[in-house]
């Protein structure tokens, strides 16, 4: 027998979730979307055209200067402090790439939390060069995740965020199965989607995101596109800039100084 509207919603999100686990047949599935239909199209920012036509004042970007990043962890450290991030999991990380003769070598030991180690012997032998880059949600203007979400948990701001409501997240994990940046995870121990907000609750107050006022040699920089003062509105129209992954046509608002195709 499928469950009604009512009796979906009075579940508590322990059960909302494990209802969504138990999903078997794409006639339950079918239930499921027809029931929370609605309140995906009616979530702010669900259609992705609608923050682009209604939200005007602000075109937020962030932008990472590979050049810049020294690897120091200060950027994930400040994240953890300002967000509350359990230990074995990041909304920031940084990767360092060692390029050698014989291939690329990828680290990020405990997300780069304390800085990096000299790379051994071996490998620094034949090193060519070395870089770090520093991910986390790219905020996308077409986000995969949004569309994956079920129940519209996953949605976009006004403003172009890309967030998360945890009291609907049935912690599917769908939308952590969608990013194609690895920037999703279920919150250990909430139970739920997390992921990097660009500190939304600093932004709408007026400040820098945690881990962009953190960066001792702003490798990390924040700002309005549509503000001709900005740096980031600056870098933009320099040209300079490189974006990941851009075969997957998500539109992301995060833009990289320096990005090699090694990362690419």
């Amino acid at each position: 027998m499928k469950p009604s509207v009512t009796e979906i919603n009075k579940l508590n999100p322990d059960s909302r979730r494990e209802f969504l686990k138990n999903l078997l047949s794409g006639a339950t599935t079918a239930t499921v979307l027809m029931v929370y239909g609605p309140r995906i199209l009616a979530r702010p920012g669900a259609d992705t055209r609608f923050w682009k036509e209604k939200s005007t004042e602000r075109e937020w970007a962030y932008v990472i200067d590979i050049n810049k990043c020294i690897g120091c962890g200060s950027c994930v450290r400040a994240c953890k402090q300002e967000n509350n991030v359990p230990a074995t999991v990041f909304r920031t990380w940084v990767e360092r790439y060692v390029i050698t003769d014989e291939g690329v070598y990828v680290d990020s030991p405990d997300g780069a939390l304390e800085g990096f180690e000299e790379v051994n012997a071996e490998i620094r032998d034949h090193a060519k060069t070395a870089f770090f880059v520093p991910k986390m949600c790219n905020h996308c203007a077409e986000p995969p995740c949004v569309q994956a979400c079920p129940v519209g948990a996953t949605f976009k701001s006004p403003e172009g965020f890309v967030l998360n409501d945890e009291t609907h997240c049935l912690g599917c994990g769908y939308c952590v199965q969608a990013c194609p940046y690895g920037a999703r995870f279920i919150n250990p121990e909430k139970h739920v989607s997390d992921k990097c907000t660009w500190c939304y609750h600093r932004v709408q107050n007026g400040k820098l995101p945690a881990c962009v006022e953190a960066c001792p040699n702003k490798a990390r920089l924040f700002g309005d596109l549509k503000d001709p003062e900005s740096e980031v509105a600056r870098i933009f129209l320099e040209d300079k800039w490189m974006i990941l992954k851009d075969m997957m046509h998500t539109e992301p608002y995060c833009f990289y100084i320096g990005l090699r195709r090694e990362v690419l």
